[in-house]
């Protein structure tokens, strides 16, 4: 069964930015949705396995924190790696997003391989 990471980002450039920075994580494949919906649609295909989600706060719909809520009430994802990116300058919102349960919180713009090297660390 594929493992994947899951990138929740509806900026098709910052989603390709993130595929080629995590694509050639050995055992993983990325797939790349635009909003919550489709995420928990892929999420709940059982014909893979999500490893990793990373996601972006403000999207069109609806945003990461509602993503990661409905993720975290449910058992089967609740031990899921989360990594949460945004552009939001609130000084506040990487301890939100880390109460919110992300594993971790990057602020745009950030390293891309900063995101890979850690969740590489996660999923060792």
């Amino acid at each position: 069964m594929p493992r994947i990471i899951l990138i929740v980002e509806d900026s098709e450039a910052c989603a390709e930015t993130l595929q080629i920075a995590l694509e050639t994580m050995a055992g993983l494949e990325t797939r790349s949705v635009r909003g919550v919906i489709e995420a928990l649609s892929v999420m709940a295909d059982t014909s893979h396995e999500v490893a990793a989600v990373v996601t972006d706060l403000h999207m069109r719909k609806q945003d990461g924190f509602e993503l990661i809520g409905q993720l975290r009430d449910d058992p089967r994802y609740a031990a899921v790696p989360v990594l949460m990116v945004s552009g939001d300058s609130d000084p506040q919102l990487p301890q939100r997003a880390l109460k919110q349960g992300a594993n971790a919180f990057f602020g745009k713009p950030y390293s891309p391989a900063a995101v890979r090297r850690t969740l590489e660390k996660m999923l060792c």
